[in-house]
């Protein structure tokens, strides 16, 4: 791994559904701990990807510890783990605005806000946070 970084992430693509994948893949995340950061992030999300849908990518997922998306859109652990906290970060952000405003907010209202995962309407509710009356009014047709 830390001599020819390429072939070896290609080989354990070709070899994922081998038995002995799990070996080869803890040797994989060991070998890469020599790498820096950005490294080996590439070389460990390439392999994520590249092990699509087979057992394999579990395990490997298990594996990962690093922190920046080289592959945006295909679903990685780093892109889900972004992503969550992208949108943690924009539902505290309209919770925020409206203890700002002084606006009460009701358990089921907070608990709808900071559940929703998904960032375009994370960013609609944020809009209307600065406009509405009531906090309720948030998720109510415009």
């Amino acid at each position: 791994m830390a001599r020819q970084p390429a072939l070896a992430t290609f080989s354990a693509i070709i070899h994922s559904e081998s038995r002995g994948i799990e070996a080869i893949l803890n040797l994989l995340a060991r070998g890469m701990r020599s790498f820096d950061k950005e490294t080996a992030t590439y070389w460990s999300e390439l392999l994520e990807v590249g092990l699509e849908n087979t057992p394999a990518r579990e395990t490997w997922r298990e594996l990962q510890h690093m922190v920046a998306s080289y592959f945006p859109g295909r679903g990685t652990l780093i892109e889900e783990t972004y992503l969550k906290g992208e949108a943690k970060g924009r539902a505290e952000g309209v919770v925020r605005v409206l203890e700002a405003r002084g606006l009460q907010i009701p358990d089921a209202v907070r608990a709808r806000v900071t559940a929703c995962t998904d960032l375009t309407v994370l960013d609609d509710l944020l809009v209307r946070a600065i406009t509405v009356e009531q906090a309720e009014e948030l998720f109510s047709t415009p």
